[in-house]
């Protein structure tokens, strides 16, 4: 039996063609172990366990309908007679796709320096490390998306087959989340301020991807830039299909594709060809 991350076998097609998904499928049942020990990890030493898991983003959701909505009379705009349900869950949504990335590439520069024991191990696959945070990132986004879709079932449109089009877009959502897990993990080796970097990041990321307000309130001139931003792509493209159940723009999703699939060969490209110097550094 091979070891695991043993990168000398014979190249398969799956890994000319895509080597970031050669490198998951050889090393799956890893990756499951490590996705389920780092969810676990944030439920460890609370009392209410899994609770926390539902209840945190309803808390956190509270807060910045309160803010946003009743202070700033935040709305969307784009069904009759919105009410504050309407946007709430599309506040919600938008969270679920932030969360989602926030906290995989908050994590991820401190994921190999955090384990010098694994880099020391030339048979270890190091490339599962970060996409485990993803995946655990993964488990939690869904926690948040089954709220949103219980909320729009009972206070939104109800169920319709918009839904399915959440089959099309978190896929290649995940794809942007592994290639900025991968890229920053490896950064985060040389850069030891990265960390402070990337929670500014993420607060500029919040703000400039639509999650409070509509992509129209954004000027022209600003537009011409923000269009290119997956996370915004992917928030209003999910809002429109199942929270208003409105046609999608087929052009802005076939981007997300291209744009989220090249993510993940950049970074894992980057990754690849930094973790030979790992161990030196470390």
């Amino acid at each position: 039996m091979s070891a695991p991350g043993n990168h000398s076998r014979r190249p398969s097609t799956l890994r000319r063609v895509a080597p970031f998904a050669a490198d998951l499928a050889d090393n799956w049942d890893l990756l499951r172990q490590f996705t389920l020990r780092n969810f676990q990890l944030t439920l460890r030493g609370s009392h209410l366990g899994l609770v926390w898991s539902f209840l945190n983003p309803i808390l956190i959701l509270g807060l910045y309908v309160y803010v946003f909505g009743f202070i700033f009379r935040g709305s969307f705009g784009v069904l009759r007679n919105e009410k504050p349900a309407d946007y709430a869950l599309a506040i919600f949504m938008g969270l679920a796709f932030l969360n989602f990335i926030t906290d995989s590439m908050s994590i991820a520069p401190t994921v190999i320096t955090g384990n010098p024991n694994f880099v020391k191990k030339v048979i270890f696959p190091l490339e599962i490390l970060p996409a485990a945070t993803a995946g655990a990132a993964f488990l939690r986004m869904l926690i948040v998306m089954a709220l949103t879709l219980l909320g729009a079932a009972v206070w939104g449109r109800g169920i319709h087959l918009g839904w399915l089009w959440l089959v099309a877009l978190v896929p290649p959502f995940c794809l942007l989340v592994l290639g900025v897990s991968w890229l920053f993990s490896a950064l985060g080796v040389f850069m030891k301020d990265l960390t402070q970097l990337v929670a500014f990041f993420a607060i500029t990321l919040m703000y400039a991807s639509a999650v409070f307000y509509p992509p129209s309130r954004i000027s022209p001139a600003v537009w011409s830039f923000m269009r290119f931003n997956p996370l915004l792509i992917v928030i209003d493209l999910a809002r429109n299909a199942v929270l208003w159940n409105k046609a999608l723009n087929m052009r802005e999703l076939l981007y997300l594709y291209v744009s989220c699939t090249a993510a993940a060969y950049v970074g894992h490209f980057f990754f690849s060809r930094m973790r030979p110097t790992f161990a030196d550094v470390l």
